[in-house]
């Protein structure tokens, strides 16, 4: 869907809204293309109220984890997702480790992995 890149000090609470706006337009029904996804997952560092009101703004509905909740079987069941996916990036031996200094030319590596990531996925998911 979309991708960012920032120092590795950066907090990725402070991220999310800029990734989420850099989300593309997806089609939809005839007539009307889908701006923004549905529904959006996270874990208790991005429960805040202000993020929640920020995704609602955005017409998104917010799935996040409650602060000061006790953990059970709730969101947390899905982030293996994110996790699994931080793994296939892993893969590539650059994405990894950053060897290059000039921000572009890793993010042309880092989209370069995410096509990868989705082809391969297409490909298992039709063949």
């Amino acid at each position: 869907m979309a991708v960012s890149l920032t120092a590795a000090n950066r907090h990725d609470v402070t991220q999310r809204l800029p990734l989420v706006d850099a989300v593309p337009s997806v089609a939809g029904q005839a007539g009307h293309p889908r701006h923004r996804f549905q529904r959006a997952q996270g874990d208790r560092a991005y429960g805040s109220e202000p993020h929640r009101r920020a995704l609602r703004r955005r017409r998104i509905q917010p799935a996040l984890a409650k602060r000061r909740t006790p953990h059970g079987r709730g969101l947390g069941v899905y982030r293996w997702v994110v996790e699994r996916t931080e793994s296939w990036l892993h893969q590539n031996r650059r994405l990894k480790i950053r060897y290059e200094r000039r921000a572009d030319i890793h993010m042309a590596f880092l989209k370069l992995g995410c096509a990868l990531i989705c082809h391969r996925y297409l490909k298992s998911s039709f063949c």
